[in-house]
């Protein structure tokens, strides 16, 4: 979704992708230049603050940040319940503040959630938890990775997709006055089931029946996931902010409470990557040129 966002905006934009393989890095650039757009990279693990700092410091010095779509995550079938917190919850608060800082007028940040997050669960929504991740980022961290310790060990991984991707879309609209202090926004959007690896890797454990359910009866495109992305991450919507953009094909429209149910014991989709958009193109001063 990260690149397929990136071929988007770097149709009129300079474009800087993180991730935290170097060669899926080298890949995107190869693909984008391919398509005659401009873009550098950059390593970062999105559950280390220091690593997150660095990628704002480096996308800053390459000109004024616009907007960053925020895309990293891992879906239950990619780790245990631990390290989904920390990439999904956490890396969402580590982006955040890192580019709040220098967030100016015209910038907007999307943090990209999941249907999953709007999905019924029989465990509880931590909220008070989630009020830590304002003052106590790791101490946050560690309290909602406990709290999906105390179901069985084989949901752990649903349980902690399904919060944390909650915890995005709270903590993006939790943080639209700050950001609209500074004359910027920031949204968060959830997709349903995409036709990424992330998303058939979820297919048996309910990106398949929420797709089964959705009113269009389909998996999503990603070109159809990232146009929504860059829209969004644009200067067109300047009044969209603090508020969530459920893209599902209609799923949550015509499933019932009990579809929505037995679909919730297997929450699905993540989404890998993240893009930072600059300044359009042609208007960002770098070193040789």
């Amino acid at each position: 979704m990260g690149l397929a966002t990136s071929k988007a905006v770097g149709r009129d934009h300079y474009v800087v992708l993180a991730d935290v393989s170097q060669a899926r890095l080298d890949q995107a650039v190869q693909e984008l230049d391919d398509l005659g757009i401009e873009s550098e990279s950059v390593m970062c693990d999105v559950t280390d603050r220091r690593s997150v700092e660095q990628l704002a410091a480096r996308a800053t010095s390459a000109g004024t940040v616009m907007s960053v779509v925020h895309a990293a995550g891992l879906s239950p079938q990619m780790g245990e319940a631990d390290l989904i917190v920390r990439v999904n919850a956490l890396g969402t608060v580590h982006i955040t503040e890192a580019f709040l800082r220098s967030a100016g007028a015209g910038f907007s940040l999307v943090n990209v959630a999941s249907a999953a997050g709007h999905l019924p669960t029989a465990f509880p929504i931590p909220r008070r938890t989630y009020q830590l991740a304002l003052t106590d980022p790791d101490r946050f961290a560690s309290r909602l990775a406990r709290r999906c310790h105390l179901v069985p060990r084989k949901l752990r991984p649903g349980i902690a997709y399904s919060i944390s991707k909650n915890f995005v879309i709270w903590y993006s609209q939790r943080q639209a006055a700050a950001f609209g202090l500074r004359g910027a926004r920031v949204v968060s959007v959830s997709p349903g089931s995409f036709d990424t690896k992330m998303g058939r890797l979820e297919e048996v454990n309910g990106a398949g029946a929420l797709a089964e359910h959705a009113a269009l009866r389909r998996f999503g495109r990603v070109e159809e996931i990232a146009e929504v992305l860059a829209f969004c991450a644009s200067a067109k919507p300047g009044y969209l902010t603090g508020t969530d953009v459920l893209v599902d094909g209609g799923a949550g429209a015509t499933m019932t409470t009990k579809d929505l149910l037995a679909i919730a014991r297997n929450p699905s989709n993540g989404h890998p990557g993240i893009r930072v958009g600059l300044r359009p193109r042609g208007a960002v001063r770098r070193e040789g040129g």
